[in-house]
């Protein structure tokens, strides 16, 4: 008995081990190393940190990347130059999964004839975070200009617990300010990243053992408790806290744009393929605010909707993946340049 558990495992280390070597030799995501280089607010990779990424698990969309010496996936280094124009967004701003060259900075930037364009696009970040990198811009770099590119739930993001946020964010109830800095990452964290099969059932399949082990505890009640397991980024918020969000974004930010702010705001491109009406009152507010701050807003939803009647073409990088593909970057970054050059 003992013989066979012993081969047993043996067995299951020996798979193991084949499945790590195997792994290495294909494009799994690799560990971003992120955390506050350069600013103790604004969470990024190291400068000239290299890393692998690709989508689910068949590795979609594999890019080798590589961050510039301010940590961002930007297509140049960073300089003191009131010049430029900067880019800051979320996920939908680094792009990782496009080309380079296909990337919202590069595209702005050709879009302008030229003019330098600093990409600060960093994964998991909302409204709060995008107020610290003007911040940074401004105060480093001396940019006047300033482009955001905000994903619908950008607002609602800024409440503390959603789980994206890299800094400052709002008390969900009492509307405080505060600020969630991310940990550094503990021994087991560092060991599972050099891990070429941990990257995988992590990153690409989405394995989050912690869920698993709620769910495998819940049992039959699972399906009570999944409504108390709900992100808090997917939660609703009352209209007063998302304009305190909003109203805490212009405030952190004023003075620090000397030149134009353009936001530029995503729609529902779902609603939008169905014919429907957008029924989003809580972006419609946002807009509403934004404009009355000064900013030149440009709203997404007329700009798909005709770019849908002209063609069938899909707007994003595919089914499991909702992120602006290259045609959809082209549209709304060509769109942000027209708001720049505007009189």
């Amino acid at each position: 008995m003992l013989r066979t558990v012993l081969q047993g495992l043996l067995g299951l280390v020996g798979c193991l081990l084949a499945c790590e070597l195997l792994l290495r030799l294909l494009p799994v995501s690799t560990a971003t190393a992120t955390g506050y280089y350069t600013d103790p607010l604004v969470l990024s990779y190291p400068p000239g940190h290299a890393w692998t990424t690709s989508t689910g698990w068949a590795l979609q969309n594999a890019q080798r990347l590589r961050s510039n010496n301010a940590g961002f996936l930007a297509h140049r280094d960073f300089v003191p130059e009131p010049r430029a124009v900067v880019l800051i967004g979320d996920s939908f701003v680094e792009a990782a999964m496009l080309p380079a060259g296909e990337r919202p900075g590069e595209q702005l930037e050709r879009a302008l004839s030229g003019r330098p364009v600093y990409t600060m696009g960093a994964p998991g970040s909302a409204l709060l975070d995008y107020a610290e990198r003007i911040r940074l811009a401004q105060s480093r770099y001396g940019v006047r200009d300033m482009v955001l590119l905000m994903e619908r739930g950008d607002v609602r993001q800024s409440l503390c617990g959603s789980g994206q946020i890299h800094g400052p964010c709002l008390e969900r109830q009492s509307l405080a300010p505060r600020s969630l800095l991310q940990p550094p990452p503990g021994a087991m964290k560092r060991l599972l990243r050099r891990s070429a099969l941990a990257q995988y059932l992590m990153v690409q399949l989405k394995f989050d053992p912690q869920r698993f082990w709620r769910q495998a505890l819940a049992g039959s009640h699972a399906t009570v408790r999944l409504e108390a397991g709900l992100p808090a980024s997917a939660m609703p918020a009352p209209p007063a806290a998302l304009d305190a969000v909003s109203a805490a974004f212009f405030e952190r930010i004023r003075g620090r744009v000397a030149g134009r702010l353009v936001i530029v705001v995503d729609s529902d491109r779902a609603a939008i393929r169905r014919g429907s009406a957008l029924a989003d009152p809580d972006r419609a507010r946002f807009i509403a605010q934004a404009r009355a701050a000064g900013a030149t807003v440009v709203d997404t939803e007329p700009l798909y909707r005709a770019q849908l009647a002209r063609s069938p073409l899909a707007l994003e990088v595919g089914p499991q993946d909702a992120h602006l593909n290259t045609l959809g970057v082209a549209l709304v970054m060509q769109a942000a340049a027209r708001a720049l050059q505007a009189p």
